[in-house]
């Protein structure tokens, strides 16, 4: 359910404006797209030359030669390919101990060698047809040039130097006849963007994190959050939609009774409105649904007051059972490990407090445990009683978000 709610929601900024750029995929004269296939190549190879350049950096020729065969299907083709791409010097002598090596099932005479190496001159082929030839991605062959003849440069020289090399890779992808593979590849970078502009409307509702991971399981929980940007988020709902500047202290007094006594006093702080109202109101009867009805009803047999009257609670629970898990076909399990188990309930309490109460285990330890959301909304009940006196007392200052309690 929430996976389909994200992706109408991406959907709804990818199309909002009738101007959108989506339109972009119902016209194919669009000159924006030209653009963005120019985009996705540029940010497509980079990711790409990120990824290599953790494999070869610090290598020397044949090391890295070493780990670009050992981890292809090799031909005699493409042993040749692979290493006159990335071996200007190379004499058709220097093949015996490669194709000894690679093609072991195959002998090869000094004539034979070298009518092999002469069939594929680095010049006769771009880097495109290289790739190919030699069943790798062309820009790992770009880059183990590059970093040969560039010993120790930094990824950042490297993106920068490639900028031409990550265009000519993905020249296929500009022909007219690959319209559905374009379409699939400008819709990626219009989610990408969808994605940013849902960021910014997070972050003024203070999620944390410079970036949002721009994926429809965000809906779940991939993006991550932090207690405390979750527990301003309650506030926010709790306030109306009204986002107030959360303090720790509001008053410093010196010096008591002395010549010297000073008292500091936070002055009030207006707030800024970062939700509809009536989305809040929306909000926040859900939240309570959660507490009459849902996964949090545990908490309703202690939100009762010493006069008889009841406080009006809600929240949200969630729970985490982090591991990487490793899958081969068709779905077998290969390996698992646990990276963390946690489980959260951030809550409201009446028009006044909020918060957020984390359970969490790092590590393989985590696999010791199998508690859920359930967890801190018994301890958030169990702790009722102690926090009566302040939830009772009556309020100076009924704004929840000026300053909270977490």
């Amino acid at each position: 359910v929430f996976i389909r709610i994200m992706r109408e929601v991406a959907d709804h900024y990818m199309y909002r404006a009738p101007s959108s750029t989506a339109r972009m995929l119902e016209n194919k004269a669009d000159p924006e797209r030209s653009e963005y296939l120019r985009r996705f190549a540029d940010r497509e190879g980079s990711i790409f030359l990120r990824r290599f350049y953790q494999k070869y950096r610090g290598k020397s020729r044949d090391e890295s030669l070493a780990a670009l065969l050992d981890g292809v299907r090799v031909s005699p083709r493409a042993v040749v390919v692979a290493l006159r791409s990335v071996w200007p010097q190379m004499q058709a002598a220097d093949l015996g101990p490669w194709m000894a090596r690679y093609v072991p099932d195959e002998t090869y005479t000094a004539t034979a060698l070298e009518q092999l190496f002469n069939r594929y001159p680095p010049e006769k082929f771009n880097l495109n047809d290289r790739g190919y030839l030699a069943r790798v991605h062309p820009l790992e062959l770009w880059l183990i040039d590059y970093l040969l003849q560039h010993p120790g440069a930094p990824i950042d020289e490297v993106l920068a130097a490639s900028a031409e090399a990550r265009q000519e890779v993905y020249r296929w992808l500009m022909k007219t006849g690959r319209r559905h593979a374009q379409d699939r590849r400008i819709l990626d970078l219009l989610e990408i963007e969808a994605f940013q502009q849902l960021h910014q409307q997070w972050q003024r509702l203070g999620y944390p994190f410079a970036s949002l991971t721009p994926s429809l399981a965000t809906a779940i929980g991939s993006s991550g959050d932090r207690p405390a940007a979750l527990a301003e988020l309650m506030g926010i709902i709790v306030n109306g939609g009204i986002r107030y500047p959360a303090r720790l202290v509001e008053n410093l007094h010196f010096a008591s009774q002395t010549p010297y006594e000073t008292l500091f006093i936070a002055l009030p702080t207006a707030g800024r409105r970062v939700m509809d109202p009536a989305i809040a109101a929306v909000v926040r009867t859900a939240l309570i649904d959660v507490t009459l009805n849902g996964t949090a009803r545990a908490l309703q047999g202690f939100v009762q007051r010493a006069d008889g009257s009841r406080h009006l609670v809600g929240g949200k629970t969630g729970t985490g059972d982090h591991r990487f898990e490793v899958y081969a076909s068709p779905g077998r399990l290969i390996s698992s490990r646990v990276v963390n188990r946690v489980a959260t309930f951030v809550f409201m309490i009446d028009d006044r407090f909020y918060g957020t109460i984390t359970a969490y285990v790092p590590g393989a330890q985590a696999a010791q445990y199998e508690f859920t959301s359930g967890l801190p909304v018994r301890l958030l009940g169990a702790l009722m009683p102690t926090l009566a006196p302040l939830l009772d007392r009556v309020p100076q200052d009924t704004t929840a978000g000026a300053v909270g309690a977490r």
